[in-house]
């Protein structure tokens, strides 16, 4: 008789007996009620794993349901393999596309697969096959079916992929260098994850489809109420904005990973990247020509720049400011920051620390104040905020306004109409700024704009603020909290958006970011998403980072900028 072996489960608090090679699966069963939870998947030695993941040897092992982070990753990716099968059983003519997430959901298109690595458009689904195609997820929602992780050589895989007509998926895979792929099965339908999913597919019972512009969104449980599906948000200019990139990535035939790795392949990166730069320049241009109209027709003195962390507001700035140059608008930038309150007035957050994202660390009443003077053409004295004692320090820092000037302000609440309560709506033009990732890993896998800028984040920190991964990676949900709640709800109020991603920039940051995150210590709590970014980075051929020019907004993370920060 086998020897029993001895996991700790975080869950209960204490060491269980468990069989070698027993399934997580079978040991969250043997917990049963006392586990206090239905899990959907599991994190051991801080990786995070399916629940088919054995047993072999002592392990720390923490089960999750779809309420926490990864295990709501694993439920979306399970949900969008069960739609993907749903699309090849009741249309094998039309492929399958997972553009990006947006308004709440994903949006998903299907294509003629004829078309699917082309320029045709999409083929906007018929009500009817929406409906279908919901229908058809829950009956395999119903009937339980195991989602069977395999593991066979590349050369198999991509084999196998080939044949079922996932051909971006056999390209990604022929341009790394993995011995073994991981895939899954799903009644005898094969796909492919980054990372792990369900045990089966009666785990997957919330969620909705809906059609929406040449598409449809995905949508699964709220995050607040879970057992209802997440109700769409309207993110019209988001969409437009995703939409603008995607037909560039088009023309310039980088839409995917493996298409980005033939470039590196054949030396093809600099050209790519002078484009990318050129089209941020024309983006900023556009902005440029509206605010500099406006301000000849009487309004936009003051420009509103906000967006969330890492997504390149300081350089978006500052490259604007040329811009407008060239209109004959003179900017003059000022820091949302100097109007912080006094420390003994700044709001606490829930843990009882000072809440500085709070709309309401700031002096509203002064700031509009200023604002109306200063649009008004009289002068006023800037405030300066000193961090280290906490407090206003009065400095002599005189500003006015000519009628040529605009001025510009960074900051996060740049888009919370509360902010400028006491300025007229004409006078500002507000500009928001996010890392809208556009690139695919392939057809059913996107790149998360969340991950692209903490990537970001992680290489800024360490080589301007020298802060470890393991902290920024630790303090990411506490940023990520304040923007969903201060940045996010605003989006739509933007006059303009632009989109700061550049399609190669993965692929530079891969040489930066991968060391920082190899260091991350296994016994750390932060080395799940350290681990996980790292496998991501994988999939990346390395763009070399001379190429990239002293002007771009990957210099602000990077180093190496011509501007000064």
């Amino acid at each position: 008789m086998s020897r029993e072996i001895q996991i700790y489960c975080k869950n209960v608090g204490r060491y269980i007996d468990v069989e070698p090679g027993a399934t997580l699966l079978e040991t969250a069963a043997a917990l049963g009620a006392e586990l206090g939870i239905d899990p959907i998947c599991a994190i051991v030695n801080n990786k995070t794993e399916d629940l088919g993941y054995t047993v072999y040897g002592p392990k720390q092992v923490e089960f999750l349901d779809y309420t926490v982070k990864q295990g709501r990753d694993v439920y979306v990716r399970s949900l969008c393999m069960m739609v993907y099968k749903a699309v090849r059983e009741l249309a094998p003519e039309l492929a399958l596309r997972i553009e990006h997430s947006v308004s709440r959901g994903w949006y998903c298109t299907l294509r003629p697969r004829r078309a699917a690595s082309g320029a045709e458009e999409n083929q906007a689904p018929s009500p009817t096959l929406i409906r279908d195609i919901r229908a058809r997820v829950k009956e395999l929602a119903a009937q339980r079916i195991p989602f069977e992780r395999k593991e066979k050589l590349t050369s198999d895989v991509i084999a196998l992929f080939r044949k079922q007509g996932l051909d971006d998926k056999a390209a990604l895979l022929e341009t790394v260098d993995h011995i073994y792929t991981t895939y899954y099965l799903l009644d005898g339908t094969a796909d492919s994850y980054y990372g792990p999913l369900a045990p089966d597919t009666g785990h997957i019972q919330v969620f909705d489809l809906r059609t929406y512009k040449q598409g449809f969104l995905l949508l699964g449980p709220d995050e607040e109420n879970p057992e209802m599906a997440a109700t769409p948000l309207k993110q019209s200019k988001m969409f437009d904005a995703f939409l603008d990139i995607e037909r560039f990535n088009r023309v310039v035939g980088v839409s995917c990973v493996a298409e980005l790795n033939r470039a590196v392949e054949e030396n093809r990166t600099s050209p790519l990247i002078n484009v990318a730069e050129a089209m941020h320049d024309k983006i900023l241009g556009r902005i440029s020509d509206d605010i500099a109209r406006r301000r000849r027709e009487g309004g936009a003195g003051i420009i509103m720049m906000a967006g969330p962390s890492s997504s390149g507001k300081t350089t978006t700035g500052k490259r604007l400011s040329i811009q407008l140059m060239t209109n004959l608008v003179r900017p003059k930038m000022i820091s949302l920051d100097d109007y912080f309150v006094d420390r003994v007035r700044t709001p606490l957050d829930e843990n009882g620390d000072y809440d500085y994202e709070s709309l309401y660390a700031l002096d509203l009443d002064l700031f509009n104040s200023d604002l109306r003077k200063l649009l008004r053409g009289e002068e006023i004295n800037l405030p300066t905020y000193s961090f280290e004692l906490g407090a206003r320090v009065i400095k002599p820092r005189p500003l006015r306004l000519d009628s040529n000037d605009v001025l510009v302000i960074e900051g996060i609440h740049g888009l919370n109409p509360e902010l400028t309560s006491g300025i007229s709506p004409d006078d500002i033009f507000k500009v928001y700024v996010s890392a809208l990732t556009t690139l695919h890993i392939d057809d059913h896998n996107w790149i998360s704009t969340t991950d692209n800028r903490l990537l970001r984040r992680i290489v800024r920190d360490h080589k301007y603020r020298h802060t470890a991964p393991a902290e920024t990676i630790r303090r990411w949900p506490s940023v990520r909290r304040g923007e969903e709640k201060w940045i996010f709800p605003f989006q739509e109020n933007a006059d303009a958006i632009f989109n700061s991603s550049l399609i190669f920039e993965i692929g530079v940051m891969k040489a930066y970011a991968e060391p920082l995150l190899r260091n991350v210590p296994h016994s750390d709590p932060a080395y799940v998403v350290a681990h996980r970014l790292v496998r991501f980075l994988e999939y990346f051929k390395t763009v070399p980072a001379d190429q990239v020019p002293y002007t771009s907004l990957l210099r602000e993370f990077l180093g190496g900028s011509s501007f000064h920060y």
